[in-house]
């Protein structure tokens, strides 16, 4: 799935650099959500772009989910082909995994 807002013909560059404008635009009280112990269950999780894009801290939540994963051990190129192959996005095509 992808954002509308996503760059054509692989821009990150300017797509990161849009975003980080708009972010320093946005007042502090809406960059830290999820960061309230107090915030209601369904609040939005706290996503990896809002961290590395946005410059939010992050979350408990992803701390504990970041810790947790990092005992897992790294999968092999022949268990990603076999992920790729069983699922292979909405275009259908295991040469392109989602």
């Amino acid at each position: 799935m992808t954002s509308p807002d996503m760059p054509k013909d692989g821009d990150f560059a300017s797509y990161l650099e849009g975003k980080m404008s708009r972010s320093a635009e946005v007042p502090d009280a809406a960059g830290s959500v999820g960061v309230n112990a107090s915030a209601p269950a369904d609040a939005p999780r706290q996503t990896i772009e809002q961290i590395l894009v946005e410059g939010q801290e992050p979350t408990e939540e992803v701390l504990e989910e970041w810790i947790a994963g990092q005992g897992e051990p790294e999968l092999s190129d022949e268990e990603l082909e076999r992920q790729a192959v069983e699922a292979p996005g909405d275009d259908g095509d295991p040469s392109t995994p989602e």
